[in-house]
């Protein structure tokens, strides 16, 4: 194991440069321990842990001490404050807002659907799974922007409809700048949004018509459940890459403000694989 302060120097490793400077200006300051006992765990360390358990499904006990982040409980009390203070939501936008600077977001046109999961202890948000034979499930609701960029997330039971969720997941997306040098205010809506027959409801086309947003859904007895669509493609693959971090491929936190905490730092670390390409196109 190591020792002292090359243990916390490990730990950078396990956290991507461009994720800690989204973060750390968001984080509480570190506070000052001039009493004897063990060294506190540095933020970074902390957040090493956590983005650990998010993409290998540990439970936090399980969390291996030789990685130098502290103890799972330790990371897990790190995960909660942190979320009571809006710092996951606000390291997505903080990403959410370079991309907007790289004119890396496409408004043209935008995707909703969202995503069914077992919640194996039950707990906030979830409820009866018509698609998992009535076990306790949630839903992820994700709406993208033309590419894929994940603009919004939210969470709600499995048996809760997705056209409830239209209107709080388009008012989640948060004013994002505009690119270097464009005049205008930054920008929260799409030209279009498309959706799949969950959402071919007249109240849905209407809330979108108040917000200035073209529907495109796809229409119940007329359109072949068989295709995606050209565009709700995109959604599904963000989808997919959500759950490829294992902690949110099953449900085990029963408190809903642990998921949408994983929820946002995931959605996070996607922004910043659309912004490392984006960097790379610029140069």
């Amino acid at each position: 194991m190591l020792g002292g302060v090359s243990r916390w120097v490990a730990t950078n490793d396990l956290v991507p440069a461009e994720l800690w400077e989204a973060a750390q200006p968001l984080l509480p300051p570190e506070p000052c321990t001039t009493h004897g006992g063990p060294p506190r765990v540095p933020h970074r360390a902390a957040l090493a842990g956590i983005l650990y358990v998010l993409r290998h499904g540990l439970r936090w006990r399980d969390l291996p001490r030789e990685l130098g982040c502290g103890s799972g409980s330790t990371c897990w009390r790190r995960l909660r404050q942190w979320q009571e203070l809006g710092v996951w939501r606000r390291v997505h936008q903080v990403i959410l807002n370079w991309l907007g600077d790289l004119d890396a977001i496409d408004w043209s046109r935008a995707s909703l659907d969202s995503i069914s999961i077992r919640a194996k202890r039950g707990g906030e948000h979830t409820g009866p799974n018509p698609t998992d034979r009535g076990k306790a499930g949630s839903k992820y609701h994700v709406l993208v922007d033309r590419q894929g960029v994940p603009l919004a997330v939210q969470l709600s039971a499995a048996n809760v409809h997705d056209s409830k969720f239209l209107e709080p997941l388009v008012d989640a997306v948060e004013p994002i700048r505009r690119p270097t040098g464009e005049p205008g205010r930054p920008r929260r809506r799409p030209a279009k949004l498309h959706g799949d027959k969950g959402y071919d409801y007249p109240t849905c086309r209407r809330a979108l018509r108040r917000r200035g947003i073209t529907p495109r859904i796809a229409r119940r007895g007329v359109e072949s459940s068989e295709r995606l669509g050209r565009h709700r493609w995109l959604v599904e693959r963000t989808q997919a890459w959500l759950v490829t971090s294992r902690r949110l491929a099953i449900r085990y936190d029963r408190q809903a403000a642990s998921v949408l905490a994983f929820l946002h730092l995931a959605c996070a670390l996607i922004c910043l694989r659309f912004l490392a390409h984006a960097e790379a196109e610029t140069h």
